[in-house]
């Protein structure tokens, strides 16, 4: 993939930024990695059931919801069903499992409902802001996109509520979504078409993808050739094959974004 540099190839990439041949880009996932979704997941929730006058225990409401959303949600990253239909099973499924049967359309209106609660709990991780602010120190000129796997629209209205604008005068340049596209992470073709999508702008002297899901975001990322880096926040110890692959292929694990610019401004100079 011309212009993007993998993970031995720092020296290329500074040679490139000091003849004012291109510059760095660093990409980001967005759900658990920027955005606190997880975090936004329980709270939404939790004052939904209190809505809904369920009587359950919160912390067993909150992991069977976010049991879920996994499970619904790659059927839909999968193309077995679509955004409006995995919405819909989640909700019937979580109020079948509380004594509230739903028919379809009921389940459309309890998601819309449940939908508000979490898009108030919505908030940036807190090394967010500090850590972009650190890249822009350590890489003048750095450029920053997101690659997410879900519907554009959505993720946008996220990184609009956030204060994460995208195009310009915004921070983020470009937001490449799934839905959009038509191919999901880890497929190598949706990092590849970010890239290029920033190489349309300006010559790219380095490309770093950062993401929480080692196998969906790093390791798919340094497979497309750029370095990947895992962002770790839980200290989770990865199993075979992910580890196996991950060491293969180079990827960079960090605990914060915080690590981020140090590490890059060594890569890329």
């Amino acid at each position: 993939m011309t212009g993007v540099q993998g993970p031995d190839a720092s020296a290329s990439a500074t040679d490139a930024d000091a003849s004012g041949a291109g510059r760095p880009v660093v990409l980001f996932d967005l759900d658990d990695t920027l955005m606190a979704h997880r975090e936004a997941v329980g709270a939404g929730i939790v004052l939904h059931l209190r809505d809904r006058g369920y009587a359950a225990d919160e912390a067993a409401a909150q992991s069977l919801w976010h049991e879920l959303e996994e499970r619904h949600y790659h059927a839909y990253l999968a193309g077995e069903l679509t955004f409006e239909e995995q919405r819909r099973a989640r909700a019937a499924e979580f109020a079948r499992a509380h004594g509230d049967p739903i028919d379809d359309e009921s389940a459309g209106a309890w998601f819309a409902t449940y939908f508000e609660r979490y898009r108030e709990s919505w908030a940036l991780h807190d090394d967010v802001m500090t850590s972009l602010d650190a890249l822009e120190s350590a890489l003048p000129g750095v450029r920053f996109g997101i690659i997410t796997n879900g519907e554009h629209d959505f993720q946008l209205a996220k990184l609009v509520r956030l204060g994460l604008e995208v195009g310009h005068p915004g921070r983020i340049e470009h937001l490449v979504a799934s839905g959009a596209e038509g191919v999901t992470k880890p497929d190598r073709r949706i990092f590849e078409v970010a890239v290029a999508r920033f190489a349309a702008g300006a010559a790219v002297s380095g490309a770093a993808y950062v993401g929480d899901r080692l196998r969906t975001d790093p390791i798919g990322a340094a497979e497309a050739g750029l370095v990947g880096v895992w962002l770790n926040r839980s200290g989770e110890r990865p199993a075979d094959p992910d580890a196996t692959d991950a060491a293969a292929v180079g990827v960079v694990e960090i605990r914060t974004l915080t690590e981020l610019a140090p590490l890059l401004a060594d890569r890329f100079g």
